[in-house]
Order: structure tokens, then C-alpha cells, then sequence
């Protein structure tokens, strides 16, 4: 089994992204051939300032190098080494409907906040998306549950493209974590965590110190009562126990059971000392991956020859199912 996911080198990494998505990658390498890239060209969809990508990529590689990603065992690779992600991503456009891509959640969120210029290429993010994955004919994609929609997209464009031109992409499962695929703000816990959050209370960054976290979880919006059980009622209470489950590897109904009768105060503190020791071994070792960028360098081109080897071997067919280019025999 094939396993793609990338990842977008902006913001600094939170609890939400890390329980998410990052730990179902590092997973992943047992289960499969897990390929991984870091989508810098997904993030010149919006204002961005060029020197910051850059440093943005390096911390967002050491940081899943840290996590437990290693290049010997998945393809790791820049997204913009791989130039077959773009033109397939133009091949693709043919057999999207700009329908579907009206409709996209994020576009609709991306583009209000805007406030100079909504790009085209924010528009057809979705496309590139799907390139990312159908170029490597992945069977699987891990993501937390905001990019189900896209998964959802991806799909229809590799069936209809499917349809059209003749069997020549892999149609994609979603894969989105049972416990902790969307956790929420600590001060607004209606919303996703999410580093565009009005306040920088509300997240935990993975490289956050522990005095930090333990504040941070300390402060965390609750709500009436001292219960510590989820509910419509209990949106607060029912995101730590959210986070709680998902850093030991439980059940939100065995946390419940364990702190029956403790209240917020004592659950609270064993919150924070769980996510203190849960991202520990990353923000060590994050340090001194981090302060080697040749190292990542390396890593990264590494990476990206052997992608381009796998994702060359699809654009050719993609290209001769669709007449496109020099004639060349399919098989």
C-alpha cells in the first residue's frame, strides 16, 4: 500500500496538526510506502514573504524529522523539487469542475480573509492537491478531518479522469484518525485549533515549552459545572478530554471513567502533564535537527529524486492517455 500525504510550511506546528496529521505519518511507515512532502507551493497561494518560506520549510522538516519521520524508511521531499506536481496539476484542470471547486470550504475561508488579492492559484489549490496524491497513485491519505472535502475532490477528478481517458490513476481512501482528528482552540473551543487563531492562548505549539503548555492548558476555557465528561453542553471539557485520549492512545469514555468526580481544576493539571510528555522527545530532538540545514537539504533532494522517479512514470501516462506530447506505448 502506497501512503501520500504533504503538509504546508506555514505557521509554527500545533497539538491539532501533530495529532492529526503528523503522528498518522509517522505511523504510516510501518504500514506501507509512506511518501511525505513539505507543499511550498501550496503556501504562494496567499501573501507570504519569500526568506520566511524558506526558514518556514526547514522548521517545518526538522520538526517531522523530529516527530519520527526518517528517509530511509519513506520518501521525504520540498513539494517545488518534483516539477511533475505542476504540470499534472494542469492536465488535471481539464477533468475538474469549477463547480466543485466553488464550493471548497477552505477557498471560501481563505479568500474572505483576503484582504488585497484572492488569487487564482488559491482557487485551483484544490487541483494541485489532487496532483500531489494521484501522481504517486497513493492508495491512502492520513489528514485531519478539515480536508476530508478535498479527499472527497481528489477522488471524483481520478474517476472522471479515469472515465474519460482509460484506467491510469489510483482512486484515494481518506484516513482520518478516531480520537484527536480535530482538535479545538483552547480559548474558543467552537473552533478548530489553528494557527490563524485570534489568540495565541488558545494553541499549543509542538516545540512550546512545558511551562508554557502547562499555562496555556491551565487557562483552557471550560464550562458550567465541575464534570469532566463530554456534551453538546461541554464543549471546553469535551475538547481536553478530546486531547487527553488522543496523547495516551485511549478512548474519550476511559478518560471519562478515569476522572470521574475529580474536577476541572486536577484534570486540567493531568492534561497539561500528558501533553508535556507527549511532545517532549519531539521539541529535544527538533533542536538539533533544525540547527542542521545542510542535513535537511540533503534530505530533502534526496527525497525529491526518488519522488520524481515514481511521479515521472504518471505524468507519462497521463500524458499519452490524454494525446498530450510525443506518441508513447502505455504499460
Amino acid at each position: 500500500m502506497r501512503i501520500f500525504s504533504g503538509i504546508q510550511p506555514t505557521g509554527r506546528k500545533h497539538l491539532g496538526n501533530y495529532i492529526g496529521a503528523i503522528t498518522q505519518y509517522v505511523a504510516g511507515q510501518d504500514r506501507g510506502e509512506g511518501i511525505y512532502c513539505v507543499v511550498d507551493l501550496h503556501a504562494i497561494t496567499v501573501s507570504y514573504d519569500p526568506a520566511g518560506l524558506r526558514t518556514a520549510v526547514y522548521d517545518t522538516a526538522a520538526l517531522l524529522l523530529a516527530a519520527g519521520l526518517d528517509p530511509e524508511r519513506c520518501i521525504f521531499f520540498r513539494q517545488s523539487d518534483v516539477p511533475e506536481h505542476t504540470e499534472l496539476t494542469w492536465l488535471l484542470s481539464s477533468v475538474t469542475s469549477f463547480g466543485d471547486l466553488n464550493r471548497m470550504h477552505q477557498f471560501k475561508e481563505k479568500s474572505a480573509a483576503q484582504r488585497e488579492l484572492v488569487t487564482a492559484g488559491l482557487f485551483t489549490y484544490p487541483v494541485l492537491m489532487a496532483a500531489d496524491v494521484l501522481a504517486y497513485r497513493a492508495h491512502e491519505v492520513p489528514v485531519g478531518d478539515d480536508q476530508r472535502q478535498h479527499v472527497e475532490l481528489m477522488r471524483d477528478v481520478a474517476e472522471r479522469f479515469n472515465a474519460r481517458f482509460g484506467e491510469t490513476l489510483v482512486v484515494p481512501q481518506v484516513r482520518i484518525p478516531a480520537v484527536g482528528a480535530r482538535i479545538m482552540d483552547l480559548q474558543a473551543p467552537e473552533r478548530k485549533m489553528s494557527t490563524t487563531s485570534d489568540s495565541p492562548q488558545g494553541l499549543i505549539h509542538v516545540t512550546e515549552e512545558p511551562a508554557q503548555i502547562v499555562r496555556k492548558v491551565r487557562a483552557a476555557v471550560t464550562d458550567s459545572g465541575s464534570e469532566v465528561r463530554r456534551g453538546p453542553d461541554k464543549p471546553g471539557i469535551s475538547n481536553l478530554i478530546e486531547i487527553m485520549a488522543a496523547v495516551r492512545g485511549s478512548e474519550p469514555a476511559a478518560i471519562e471513567r478515569e476522572f470521574e468526580g475529580s474536577g476541572y481544576g486536577s484534570f486540567k493539571q493531568a492534561v497539561a502533564d500528558a501533553v508535556v510528555e507527549y511532545l517532549a522527545p519531539v521539541r529535544e530532538r527538533y533542536g538539533e535537527l533544525r540547527a542542521d540545514e545542510a542535513a535537511l537539504e540533503r534530505a530533502l533532494a534526496g527525497g525529491a529524486e526518488r519522488a520524481r522517479a515514481i511521479a515521472s512514470d504518471t505524468l507519462a501516462d497521463v500524458r499519452a492517455a490524454m494525446g498530450v506530447g510525443a506518441v508513447r506505448p502505455r504499460g
